[in-house]
């Protein structure tokens, strides 16, 4: 499209004039500009003779160029439409001193006359004004183009179409948004008029600048007649409109009706609408007749005429235009403001027997994502729909928000887990349920995103259960958005990076290398942002390519990874166990680069970590650019910006970063977003999430997240890992416990892969129940206290559990330190099931907290380690095997002994040893390994005495509701057995 001009009000104006012999112009149909006959508007009475031969005349004599000396003189309704329109702008921007209100004026050609009116008007009033003037034969694709940037453009509060007539089409004048339209062109801003609906429409300037006029003429307008004379379109319908709601009666006329003598006799006032070269004759008039010429002669290829001739019903009419875009600009920033939710809940009807979870799933039917959206305050802008049921959130909403305080904050954990499977996911989404759509507060659930390799493996998916989980659950449990192969892509560019890299530097010279990385573009040979970071880092203070020695060529292009020494692999979102070792650089193009390396599971690569972790998109940049892929000969590690690929992983995923939102089953909202795995990272949905939900359900809403694993390990790394890196500090702890979990943990028999059940876990058996509490639930309620975190138990009822059971575990946790312990039964009768843990949870959450992280960063890595197994786990001390001591000297000589502590230890114990239930005692810890994630921002311990066969710490932990082993193929033999025994 071509754009001919863009003026501010600073610009130079030109005016055209009127075509030679032409009285009068023909109305712009929509775009409701000025006429005038000469520097007066024509306010007249009918012609009577007077004694001198005159027709007396009443004119509004502010028809004068508005010089800044004569701008006194101008009319009274200008003077009052000016005041309270800087009144309304003053009070905007003591509410928001950067606002500024914009109007926009869409022309074709380059006519200036516009501009200056508004410019002169915007100049006393206080808003900006830009002209974009468009070729004079621009085409209507062309119109619309403009349109939609500005549509788009949140600075823009008011466009006003000053186009020829054949310009202003249908789609043209629809294509501009409503919110913006203040000239009231487009239909739903006339079909609003029309209804009398004015709270999101405009008033026509020009209509509102003659019905100003009509009304400074006779105060009493009621029971008058108008008579509105030729014209067509919005300014017409307009009037007619608004004369009929002001209490007088209008009647319309064409110029070449034979009754329109008879009806301008009968008329108050008569308003003439494009009139062309027409005129009413004065004797066809009352004496107290008013006539009022409603016309345009500012027409975009008018001649120039000078502006001193401007009638002031021009300023009037802009005065009134400005108005409206004070009053659009003060919608647009109160929309901007915290919306109120207007969540309608969808109904539920429990089944008996409960039916499996994709029938429950199939037989709801969920709101469209837009309308959630809307309910919950989210701006349609904010929204980018994948498909009817899902649709990520856009991270501006923060900056929207950034005022609006956070709602309560809540965690569930879980006892240490048994093949049984505890239910995290079912109580998180129950909870939800029966906090919105029963007491009727705002909540959300922030849930982590399943990998794909449980869901086709044992474990299944992790959208929750029964009448407790998110729907529709086969496009929750299978790829949603897309954020997992983001990751995946991300991921195996980096490896690819990494192998390129070497291979290169195997096979070229210093010259050749450089040339290649540094090359001479169009002669010019620079240096990217990223090349002189790394040059910074080397301590080369140069920007200049050419004046590099070639020492300093051979350090900047030379990494000199070494081979043994990459710990970066390549992921894929697949229970495959034959990638769990491959060997690469095979082919005769490779020359000889071989070199063993494998797959890990896509959910367990760092770049998940990171985006749990970060809190913006430059934030997530700079922990890419940060991962360490492995170290060089001499020792120093290597990172992704040493590669020059942070901001191409950056792009890769900058869609993956804004969450998913998606609904429960009763419509309660759900952010699913990031699913780290919990031992090899900190097993929580991300940080974003979680802050956008805290701003959308407001101060009295909840947010109401899990952690991965039992809390000895989720909890743990909840609190001092991402509390510390988002800044947000829960207000209570649900902890979850099933009666079948505390059995085993009060003494109970092992389960055997194919078995029946043993009778302890069907029949009513109080001493073991007993023993599970003053053991295992015991220690996780005081691991809560530890962080100075309120814990209110979720018992999450099985049919095998018996009331005496319910009610003595229900006691027991009260003796034990939580603040309340209710039963849960959200899995067969949804949210209407956990009403009772809703009202614990909100009455918890209402007391004041003292959150405390367990250590300070600050101490040494051994002594973090330490606390952790000591005050969580319940061991005597920690045994540090060589390997261990080694890797921490060199992170402490790398500057990485402040990042905080991720323990990667078996789920099933509080201790390393996984066959070891309750609370194990008098154990001393092993830590064969410590490790890094240096991008995502912790240190993390391998626990035990030896690997297990075949085994990766990314292994152990999967997002979902049953928390078992997620990577099947990496898992110990014994592991695996237990996996296969479904239960409930």
């Amino acid at each position: 499209m071509k754009l001919a001009t863009i003026r501010s009000v600073c610009c130079s104006v030109r005016v055209r004039a009127s075509r030679p012999g032409s009285r009068f112009s023909g109305m712009s149909r929509g775009c409701l500009p000025v006429w005038t006959t000469n520097s007066r508007l024509t306010l007249r009475t009918a012609s009577t003779v007077t004694s001198s031969g005159t027709s007396p005349t009443l004119t509004a004599n502010f028809g004068k160029l508005f010089k800044e000396d004569e701008w006194s003189e101008c009319s009274r309704s200008v003077g009052e439409v000016v005041q309270s329109t800087q009144e309304a702008i003053a009070t905007l921007q003591r509410r928001s001193p950067d606002i500024q209100p914009l109007l926009v004026i869409l022309q074709a050609g380059e006519n200036g006359s516009m501009l200056e009116i508004n410019k002169k008007v915007a100049g006393k009033i206080g808003l900006n004004v830009t002209q974009i003037c468009l070729a004079k034969n621009c085409s209507e694709d062309e119109i619309i183009e403009e349109l939609l940037k500005l549509n788009d453009d949140p600075k823009v509060h008011g466009v006003f179409l000053h186009l020829p007539p054949a310009s202003l089409t249908s789609r043209v004048l629809n294509a501009l948004k409503p919110e913006k339209d203040v000239d009231c062109i487009s239909n739903l801003n006339i079909g609003r008029l029309v209804r009398g609906d004015m709270s999101k429409g405009f008033v026509p300037p020009m209509a509102s600048a003659v019905l100003d006029l009509l009304g400074k003429h006779d105060a009493s307008l009621k029971g008058k007649s108008v008579l509105l004379v030729g014209g067509q379109g919005p300014l017409r319908l307009a009037l007619q409109c608004l004369i009929e709601r002001s209490g007088m009666t209008v009647q319309t006329n064409h110029w070449n009706s034979n009754s329109l003598k008879t009806q301008v006799l009968q008329a108050d006032a008569v308003f003439l609408l494009s009139a062309g070269n027409m005129d009413i004759p004065p004797s066809w008039a009352r004496p107290e007749t008013v006539i009022i010429h409603c016309e345009s002669a500012l027409e975009p290829d008018d001649d120039l005429i000078d502006l001193s001739s401007i009638s002031g019903l021009a300023y009037l009419t802009a005065v009134y235009r400005a108005q409206n875009v004070t009053h659009g600009c003060s919608r647009w920033l109160q929309e901007q403001q915290y919306r109120p939710w207007n969540l309608r809940s969808c109904k539920l009807q429990p089944l008996n027997p409960v039916p499996t979870d994709i029938e429950i799933s199939r037989a709801q039917t969920p709101k469209p994502v837009a309308q959630l959206a809307e309910e919950i305050g989210l701006l349609p802008e904010e929204l980018e729909a994948y498909g009817r049921n899902k649709a990520k959130v856009q991270l501006s909403l923060l900056d929207r928000l950034h005022s609006q305080p956070d709602g309560k904050y809540v965690l569930v954990a879980g006892i240490t887990p048994t093949p049984f499977g505890e239910g995290k996911t079912t109580v998180t989404v129950g909870l939800v349920q029966a906090l919105s759509a029963h007491l009727k507060l705002n909540s959300f659930a922030c849930l982590r995103q399943p990998s794909q390799g449980p869901t086709f493996g044992v474990k299944g998916g992790a959208a929750g259960g029964g009448y407790a989980q998110v729907i529709p659950m086969e496009e929750f449990n299978l790829h949603l958005t897309g954020d997992i192969h983001a990751i995946t892509a991300a991921n195996n560019l980096l490896a690819a990076a990494i192998d390129a890299r070497m291979l290169h530097e195997a096979t070229q010279s210093d010259k050749s290398l450089f040339n290649r990385l540094v090359p001479s573009v169009y002669g010019v040979r620079k240096f990217s942002p990223i090349q002189i970071s790394r040059l910074r880092r080397l301590g080369i203070d140069k920007t200049d390519p050419a004046s590099l020695t070639p020492e300093e060529v051979s350090s900047f292009v030379r990494l000199d990874l070494d081979p043994s020494q990459i710990t970066w692999q390549r992921v894929v979102d697949t229970n495959d166990r034959f990638l769990r070792k491959i060997t690469v650089g095979q082919a005769s193009t490779e020359k000889g680069q071989i070199r063993e390396t494998g797959f890990d599971i896509a959910v367990a690569s760092e770049i998940m970590a990171i985006l749990a972790l970060a809190d913006s998109l430059k934030d997530m940049k700079n922990r890419l650019a940060r991962i360490v892929v492995g170290s060089s000969r001499s020792g120093e590690p290597v990172t992704a910006e040493d590669l020059g690929v942070s901001g191409a992983l950056a792009v890769l995923m900058k869609d993956a970063i804004k969450p998913t939102l998606m609904q429960a089953l009763e419509g309660t909202p759900v952010f699913v977003h990031a699913g780290p795995f919990a031992n090899i990272a900190h097993g929580s949905s991300s940080v974003l999430a979680d802050k956008l939900a805290l701003k959308l359900v407001g101060q009295d809403g909840y947010v109401v997240t899990e952690a991965g694993f039992g809390a000895d390990i989720g909890m743990e790394k909840f609190f001092n890992i991402k509390c510390r890196a988002s800044g947000l500090r829960p207000n209570v702890m649900v902890l979850v416990a099933t009666v079948r979990a505390l059995k085993m943990h009060g003494g109970g028999p092992n389960v055997s892969a194919g078995a029946p059940l043993p009778k302890e876990y069907i029949d009513e058996n109080l001493s073991l129940v007993a023993g599970g509490c003053h053991s295992n639930l015991k220690k996780q309620i005081q691991n809560a206290h530890l962080f100075g975190v309120p814990v209110v138990v979720a018992l999450n009822v099985f049919k095998t559990d018996t009331q005496a059971e319910i009610d003595l575990v229900c006691q027991l946790a009260k003796e034990c330190g939580a603040s309340d312990a209710v039963p849960c039964q959200h899995w067969s009768k949804g949210g209407r099931g956990s009403l009772e843990l809703a009202m614990a949870v909100k009455e918890a959450a209402g007391r004041p907290t003292n959150f405390q992280f367990l250590y300070n960063t600050e101490m040494p890595i051994l002594e973090k380690i330490r606390t952790i197994a000591q005050k969580v786990y319940g061991a005597e001390d920690i045994d540090l095997s060589p390997e261990a001591s080694s890797k921490i000297d060199y992170y402490n000589q790398q500057g990485y002994g402040s990042l905080p502590i991720c323990m990667a230890k078996t789920h099933l114990s509080l201790s390393h040893m996984p066959d070891k239930k309750g609370t194990p005692t008098g154990f001393v810890l092993p830590i064969r390994d410590v490790r890094a994630s240096v991008g995502a921002g912790f240190i993390f311990p391998l626990v035990g005495m030896e690997p297990f066969a075949g085994w990766s710490p990314s292994a152990i932990d999967g997002p979902g509701r049953k928390e078992v082993a997620s990577c099947v193929f990496r898992l110990p033999l014994f592991h695996q057995h237990a996996l296969r025994v479904r239960f409930g």
